[in-house]
């Protein structure tokens, strides 16, 4: 019977040593397959958003940009070139649009024109009966503001999120509601503004 038990004892230890190695390998397995994934990108994040998430921190006070009808005001800037022919008054116009668009919630956010030096008296004028907020752009925001993409700030004057302006005007509808939509979660769950 020696010889019998000394067998059940070793059969027995091999069962626990694979048991052991099989509950390591199951629940390590994930945690390396996780990370794995992560470190790679193999999977959708599940962005949401319609714009481009702006990652470096730009305040409105770096790029020298001062308006204080704008303060405690979600932004829709458009940095506007030295001449706003049709193509840029058409960009405007669906910027303001969607700022319209944006119903019980426009008290909380303002359009903002940024306007070169060279802009008459009269032009600034125009914009103001528009209801647009102007300011005169700076070399700091001409440096880091495109005038081909239409930007939004937060109330605390960071630039969060950038929309690429469609070089033809059929694109504008859809990118008018790219921005809409971006505003609308923006001003849902935002608790300042």
């Amino acid at each position: 019977m020696n010889t019998l038990s000394v067998k059940n004892e070793q059969v027995n230890t091999g069962s626990s040593k694979r048991t052991f190695v099989m509950m390591l390998v199951v629940f390590t397995l994930p945690i390396i397959l996780a990370k794995l994934a992560l470190q790679f990108k193999w999977l959708n994040y599940g962005v949401t958003n319609k714009g481009q998430l702006i990652e470096q921190n730009i305040t409105l006070e770096q790029l020298g940009i001062k308006t204080q009808d704008a303060k405690n005001h979600w932004l829709l800037i458009v940095n506007l070139p030295q001449d706003c022919a049709t193509h840029c008054q058409q960009i405007m116009q669906t910027v303001y649009n969607t700022y319209v668009a944006l119903g019980k919630d426009k008290p909380r956010s303002k359009p903002l024109a940024l306007i070169p030096a060279s802009y008459t008296g009269e032009q600034e004028n125009k914009l103001n009966q528009q209801g647009w907020l102007y300011s005169q752009t700076t070399v700091s925001a001409n440096n880091q503001l495109s005038t081909d993409n239409v930007y939004i700030a937060d109330p605390l004057g960071n630039i969060v999120l950038s929309h690429t302006i469609p070089m033809q005007s059929e694109g504008f509808a859809l990118f008018g509601k790219q921005i809409l939509a971006d505003m609308k979660k923006l001003l849902k769950y935002s608790k300042v503004g």
